[in-house]
């Protein structure tokens, strides 16, 4: 039989890197086990093809079958399949990744690839980037991403000139589920378990009556009063065109118990999770339509108790500035739709694929601790907070096969949203002093005059619009030899504002002081006492901002075997970027205290990377490139955003600029056998002026903004081994005959440095400062983990889905921040997790029946975040990570 020749492989791989190509196009969406044993088929193959009008004449044709995509692709990838995700049970495709060779997750959904963090990665949906609806982050938190709508991801960790310049540790390509070649429906459910949570304290507030749906049922909307007047170009302020009593009928608008009233919980409920997926094909014509759909909806609980301290001396010596316990529970409900449409023709295929994400998050927390800036009181803080983050993408695809050229065309419409409406904090302090000094000494009192407590609130809103499409056009000038032109096109837009506002009275009665908050906020309190509203987001004028990037990019690839088992791709990328971000000017003052970011680049980005087929089953790459590092707009935006993760303050410098990367690698990759394989990397980047967090305090509040550092190099290895042993010959029993183990593991080892030498700057929203006030020289960059380690030992089930797998990651501590005014810096210690996950299918009443057992972090570890200096500990944050374990079943009709 005729063999597709080897070149045709490749670009159809090359497509579905740029694309939304075949990784996914014949997969059936979730059918029978996709991970089990298929004969191997041999490395070359012979068949016999029938000549018309030759009764005896007989042609033998001999190709080359490449099986292996790892292998096929001319640049150095990973791919997790289907069958990949499904094995680490992962409920989002951001701990999948973090199972990958090199890769580790931050932040529960941002991805470090090479220690490099999460500006260097780029993340794409079918080949088309994607908008982020956090504040905090241009790239798309990836653990919004659900597992069943994921069909495969692939990695590519070396450049290659199809991908936009921005592309510093690598590229993640998530392929959505495609067209079904059978029709099907599949139903599916879940529970889970937190030993730190479920059925133990938490504290929760009511908020509205479908939070658990991820919907506000109009609870949080924004009262009339306030909406007009955010909307009037004036600060809320006394004198600023409003009157005493407007403020007032303001603030009595607000009064709103559901969003203010903390309650304990000594039962917060178990985690459960719901599904449904459908697809079919249907003859049109001369093709095929395939419609695939999914919706699915998870509500998950997590309480932490956390330590959070800070210190303001440099060895950190002595007792902390400030110590709080705060115990957190946050209500975490995912909800995602998607529909596919998928055209065949012959060779030319249309895709459609829209997708919506909607991830909410309803937090509660309560804290109690000590600020030496306040002497001996006790200082109680209660914050309310519910943050909607919402993602819908539209996608459009056409690849087009014309004999020896082939066309392909990628349009897409994303737009992110992230509201966070009533964010509500209220701070109590008891002085502890004896009742002659104090008549409530012994108590908890709020004054609302920033004395003795305060309260405050907050709404935030962000919307973002990304439009990119692209056009590639590919010509096989000779067997083997492929040329490849393109252009790619992509323009972001971005508001958001945050309007803050303080609760202020005086003279407030103490028997008042030590009311409830939402009694001490009542419609009575607030008239009796004139209790009025002072907007503090008009101050510094970073209430909203408006941010936009423009890129254009061309580029030419030529892709050849230039002599018997060497193969060149190599390419070059021109692009142009335009960002800029600028105030807002609300309130028509005029002037800005903050410097207004315009950025107008443009870039020669070559690559080069060159493939040795040492042996049939062996090759070795290298690869050397140029790539750059855009600042992400939360790093531009001075705006102050809390992040709910770390409950810390962050602020954006506008004067940030690119980073250039200059990358280099070799890799030995051994095929010894289908879908198994030995591989052994090392790499290096010298990067220009990389991009640095550093944390500061100011009146006892943590604040991290980012920086340009002069320079910095990081280099490593990798190696990855990937293994089945067939177990038949244990026994005879039935049971071990079509059983097999599963072996796979890798490690890497990296290492990084800053580099800051006599006289190098860094600018500060518009001043130019000393480096070395900011960065160590040979500090490591930020998120470089020295060490990596993932291990998967399974049992598996070669005939029918049964599957045991034992997991086990290790990550080494990394730096997340500079240290403030020369303190040591700040130090995460993810630490060892194990966690088992077993899957088994069945038939129940002639349906197939999956069913799943997780548990995660058996080794029951801790999360650290900590300075160190000498025997001198202090804990940015420390709290327990409980077990968790679940149960969850899927039925296909």
């Amino acid at each position: 039989m005729t063999q597709r020749p080897l070149f045709a492989s490749l670009l159809l791989l090359s497509t579905a890197l740029v694309a939304p190509a075949a990784l996914a196009q014949d997969a059936d969406a979730p059918a029978a086990d996709a991970s089990a044993a298929q004969p191997a088929p041999p490395e070359e193959e012979q068949g016999d093809v029938s000549i018309p009008g030759g009764a005896n004449a007989e042609i033998v044709v001999t190709g080359r079958f490449t099986p292996n995509v790892v292998r096929a692709t001319p640049e150095v990838v990973s791919v997790l399949s289907s069958a990949d995700i499904a094995r680490t049970g992962e409920g989002d495709i951001s701990g999948s990744l973090q199972r990958v060779t090199g890769l580790s997750v931050v932040g529960g959904g941002f991805v470090y690839v090479r220690g490099l963090g999460d500006r260097y990665s780029l993340a794409l949906l079918n080949g088309s980037p994607l908008p982020s609806p956090e504040p905090l982050k241009r790239v798309v938190p990836l653990d919004i991403f659900p597992s069943n709508v994921i069909d495969s991801t692939l990695v590519q960790k070396s450049y290659s000139a199809n991908f936009p310049g921005e592309f510093g540790g690598g590229v993640i390509n998530l392929t959505t589920k495609a067209s079904p070649r059978e029709t099907f429906l599949t139903l599916s459910g879940g529970i889970g378990w937190d030993s730190e949570t479920t059925n133990e304290l938490g504290y929760t507030y009511y908020g509205s009556d479908t939070d658990w749906t991820g919907f506000d049922d109009g609870t949080r909307d924004i009262p009339k009063s306030l909406a007009a007047a955010l909307a009037s170009g004036r600060p809320i302020l006394e004198g600023a065109d409003f009157s005493a009593g407007d403020l007032e009928a303001i603030a009595m608008d607000l009064v709103n118990a559901p969003t203010t009233l903390l309650q304990q919980n000594n039962h917060i409920p178990v985690n459960w999770s719901a599904g449904l997926t459908g697809g079919t094909t249907i003859a049109v014509g001369d093709g095929e339509l395939g419609i695939i759909a999914t919706a699915g909806i998870s509500n998950k609980w997590r309480t932490r108790d956390t330590l959070q301290q800070t210190s303001v001396n440099q060895d950190l010596s002595g007792d902390p500035q400030t110590s709080y316990n705060r115990v957190v529970t946050d209500n975490r409900i995912v909800v995602n739709g998607l529909l596919g449409l998928g055209l065949e023709i012959g060779d030319h295929k249309l895709r459609w694929t829209n997708l919506y994400i909607r991830d909410t998050l309803k937090q509660a927390r309560l804290a109690l601790g000590t600020d030496r800036n306040q002497s001996d009181r006790d200082i109680m803080k209660q914050d309310t907070a519910w943050y909607e983050r919402q993602l819908i993408d539209t996608q459009f695809v056409g690849e087009f096969q014309f004999d020896r050229l082939s066309l392909d065309l990628r349009g897409s419409y994303a737009n992110s949203q992230r509201e966070a409406p009533y964010e509500r904090s209220f701070t109590y302090v008891r002085t502890n002093l004896p009742t002659s000094q104090d008549p409530v000494g012994d108590k908890f009192v709020n004054d609302l005059g920033g004395n003795r407590g305060d309260a405050t609130i907050a709404f935030s809103d962000l919307s973002e619009d990304l439009w990119s499409g692209g056009v590639d056009l590919s010509y096989e000038l000779a067997p083997r030899i492929t040329a490849t032109v393109g252009y790619a096109y992509s323009d972001t837009h971005r508001v958001s504002s945050r309007r803050s506002f303080q609760y202020r009275a005086s003279g407030l009665p103490i028997s008042v002081q030590q009311l409830r908050p939402d009694y001490l906020l009542s419609d009575a309190t607030i008239q009796l006492y004139d209790i009025t509203l002072l907007e503090t987001s008009a101050q510094d004028g970073t209430a909203a901002f408006d941010a936009k990037l423009r890129t254009h990019a061309g580029y030419a690839q030529l892709q050849a075997e230039v002599v018997a088992g060497i193969n060149v791709n190599a390419g070059v990328r021109y692009e142009t970027a335009k960002q800029t971000v600028f105030p807002i000017d609300l309130f028509d003052s005029g002037a800005s205290a903050i410097v207004p970011t315009d950025l107008d680049d443009d870039y020669w980005l070559p690559a080069l990377t060159v493939t040795w087929e040492m042996a049939p089953d062996m090759q070795l790459r290298l690869n050397g490139s140029k790539t750059i590092a855009r600042p992400q707009f939360r790093e531009l935006v001075a705006q102050v955003y809390q992040d709910p993760e770390s409950n810390r303050l962050f602020r954006g410098n506008p004067s940030l600029t690119d980073s250039e990367l200059w990358n280099a690698e070799a890799r030995y990759e051994w095929y010894f056998d289908r879908d198994q394989r030995f591989t052994l990397a090392a790499f290096y980047k010298s990067i220009d002026n990389p991009i640095e967090a550093y944390t500061s305090i100011s009146d006892s509040s943590v604040n991290t903004s980012y920086a340009n550092a002069p320079k910095a190099t990081l280099y490593g290895a990798e190696v990855e081994l990937q293994k089945y042993v067939p177990l038949a010959d244990m026994s005879d029993a039935p049971f071990w005959q079509s059983r097999r183990l599963v072996l796979i593991g890798n490690y890497t080892y990296t290492q990084s440095k800053i580099e800051v030498g006599p006289g190098d700057t860094t600018v500060i929203n518009g001043v130019t400062q000393d480096a070395a006030n900011y960065f160590f020289d040979g500090a490591p960059l930020t998120g470089q983990s020295d060490h990596l380690v993932n291990v998967q030992i399974g049992l598996e089930d070669t005939d029918r889905l049964s599957q045991q797998t034992l997991l086990l990651t290790y990550a080494s501590p990394r730096v997340t921040s500079r240290g403030p005014s020369g303190q040591p810096d700040l130090r995460e210690k993810p630490g060892l997790s194990l966690d088992f996950v077993a899957r088994q299918g069945l038939m129940l009443a002639g349906k197939e029946v999956e069913l799943k057992f997780e548990a995660r972090n058996l080794t029951g570890r801790n999360y650290q975040e900590v300075q160190e200096s000498g025997d001198n500990r202090i804990y940015f944050n420390r709290y327990k990570l409980g077990r968790t374990f679940s149960l969850s079943a899927s039925v296909k009709f």
